[in-house]
């Protein structure tokens, strides 16, 4: 990724809380590029891995309108790391190349990449100036796995057991957020906030030293 924008990493568990903290930053100013979002295009009806999709794992896991069943490749993939594997030679050359759009048509105080598997792909961390871990413990994350999506309990402990652990994720941030289930909304923003700043001020570093 060439942009001489600053970049910076956002990545934690499933049930951690990306999303809420990529809103904050993205409605005050950041560019956020979100790859499960551009999974979730690639995979609607019509989106350009359907078609490997289904030649690789058969029609059972397309939904009547085109669109990826999610539950049922969920089943699959993260029950069999054979299976996952395959997925992602199909998804991650595809997301790479969106990712690498959108970053260039970006005008944004700086680049959010929101990467679940960011510390897992060992291939993240080299494009990326600083990593950002929303950090939780892993009852709170199961709990708010069940509560958005009903997910089958032996599924989260799948796709936990798939992703770091807290620790690992938490060795390798330069920033963490902190949303345990202890932390309001008030308090995650005021966190968030602080951080913000930091990174505004070194996306202006990062411009001055391009021009």
């Amino acid at each position: 990724m060439q942009t001489s924008k600053f970049k910076l990493g956002l990545t934690g568990g499933i049930g951690s809380g990306k999303t809420q903290v990529a809103n904050l930053l993205a409605g005050w100013g950041a560019s956020v590029i979100d790859t499960d979002l551009i999974a979730h295009s690639l995979t609607a009806p019509a989106g350009l891995a359907i078609d490997p999709i289904r030649q690789a794992f058969g029609a059972e896991v397309i939904e009547p309108s085109g669109a990826l069943n999610r539950a049922r490749m969920r089943e699959l993939v993260f029950a069999d790391p054979t299976r996952r594997a395959e997925l992602e030679a199909i998804l991650h050359p595809l997301i790479g190349q969106t990712v690498r759009q959108e970053a260039e048509l970006a005008q944004g105080l700086y680049l959010v990449f929101v990467v679940p598997l960011l510390v897992e792909s060992g291939r993240w961390r080299q494009q990326i100036d600083r990593l950002c871990v929303v950090d939780c413990d892993q009852a709170t994350q199961i709990q708010r796995v069940q509560a958005r999506s009903g997910i089958e309990l032996a599924t989260i402990y799948n796709i936990l057991a798939a992703q770091a652990t807290r620790e690992q994720r938490l060795a390798v941030a330069d920033d963490v957020v902190d949303n345990s289930k202890a932390v309001s909304m008030a308090a995650l923003e005021k966190q968030v906030l602080v951080l913000h700043q930091g990174w505004c001020n070194l996306a202006l570093l990062a411009s001055n030293r391009a021009s």
